[in-house]
């Protein structure tokens, strides 16, 4: 993702002129040398796609055939997947010393949790596509891989932060935007993992597998309401990001969204009798309703976020080129339309839930035009370019040695 960026002093001017003019032309660069900025920022496409899959099964009104759209979105899914995982290789092969490079840009690293929450929705899919048409032993699995899950993306959110605060190349107020948030997402979306496994595991796993879904989604929530007025600051004081990169404004949608659908689906799946629950048999049925009623209070964040950000990309149409973060119209308001479902189908109210699934028809035509835009991006070498892509230098340093974002 491209950083907003304040007016550059006079004296770099000429600098930043003459590097420009040592891009190669467009005309001079060959695919070999595309697939070194093939960065982690693509990964955002199967993350998508996989939320698009997930979403159609969840989907409150249904026809005959649905099911089936979303397993052709799956499946699709799980072949972009694949394909992305050969892409990065191929880079980090072509390019010696280019994953731990990408690994520590400032930049180009906070998009590496994507191709953790790309693993994430296939194994959400794994569940709703998967186990109704196996054995237990996909139950099993899905355990087993929750909790490897679980384990790896915590010591992501740790190292991966860790790093940012103590990087030599510091990020700045006037470049914030919602991707900070990024790398406590996947692991937040444990909650919302074990939200659509718990109800099918055992007794004895599923309160474990609930009681750690609570605890990580809440600390990915704490962590990005930490990050908001920071976030708001910088709105504030610095305006808005630049047009096309004004579609990562909906990223600060998914936290509360996620959260709300995965409280509600933690709760439901509660079991009843077993553990704590057998001596205090009314628990379930406060939490299930304190449960709806957080959701209620997120879903209201998440819509004033979503209004914000309709309404700053729409004042930009005209001067907006394709970007890889355009994949945030899709993937996190996935979360805000089966949120709505889930507070209608709760409510038992028609109306949300004929909200809900005409949103996901929305979501599913957005997902589509970006797609057209991102094959058409490549193949007008908009992006997958040298000096266009997540992983360009687009920092200097200041007399006190504070990066200062420049534009390209």
């Amino acid at each position: 993702m491209e950083l907003p960026f304040r007016r550059r002093n006079p004296a770099d001017v000429d600098g930043d002129e003459e590097k420009a003019h040592q891009l190669p032309s467009p005309q001079n660069v060959s695919l070999r040398e595309r697939f070194k900025h093939f960065t982690w920022a693509w990964f955002t496409l199967p993350m998508s796609t996989g939320g698009i899959a997930l979403l159609l099964a969840s989907t409150p009104h249904r026809f005959t055939g649905l099911t089936t759209i979303g397993k052709i979105f799956y499946i699709f899914d799980l072949v972009i997947f694949v394909c992305l995982v050969a892409g990065i290789i191929a880079r980090f092969t072509l390019a010696p010393g280019s994953l731990q490079k990408s690994l520590l840009h400032p930049t180009e690293a906070l998009f590496v949790p994507t191709a953790f929450l790309a693993v994430l929705n296939i194994l959400a899919c794994i569940q709703e596509y998967g186990v109704p048409a196996s054995g237990p032993w996909l139950v099993v699995t899905l355990r087993v891989l929750f909790w490897l899950y679980m384990a790896v993306t915590f010591c992501l959110a740790v190292m991966q932060y860790w790093y940012l605060f103590t990087a030599p190349k510091r990020l700045t107020i006037q470049s914030m935007t919602p991707a900070w948030i990024l790398p406590i997402f996947p692991v937040m979306l444990t909650g919302t993992l074990a939200s659509l496994i718990a109800a099918n595991q055992p007794p004895s796993a599923r309160l474990s597998i609930i009681v750690a879904g609570v605890t990580f989604q809440g600390l990915g929530l704490m962590v990005s309401m930490i990050m908001y007025p920071i976030y708001l600051t910088r709105l504030m004081q610095y305006g808005l990001p630049a047009s096309n990169l004004r579609p990562g404004m909906f990223i600060a949608v998914g936290p509360p969204s996620f959260t709300g659908l995965a409280f509600i689906g933690m709760a439901n799946a509660l079991p009843s009798g077993y553990g704590y629950f057998a001596t205090r048999p009314m628990a379930i049925e406060i939490l299930q309703t304190v449960a709806l009623f957080m959701a209620i209070v997120l879903w209201s964040l998440s819509f004033w976020f979503i209004a914000l950000a309709i309404v700053s990309v729409l004042a930009a149409t005209k001067s907006t080129k394709f970007h890889l973060v355009w994949w945030a119209f899709v993937f996190p308001n996935v979360g805000f339309t089966i949120c709505t479902g889930n507070i209608g189908r709760q409510l038992g109210s028609q109306g949300i839930m004929w909200v809900a699934s005409a949103m996901a028809i929305v979501l599913v035509t957005m997902w589509f035009f970006v797609f057209i835009s991102h094959v058409r991006a490549v193949l007008t070498k908009e992006i997958m370019m040298p000096g266009k892509d997540e992983d360009k230098d687009q920092y200097k340093w200041d007399d006190e040695q504070h990066n200062i974002p420049t534009p390209p």
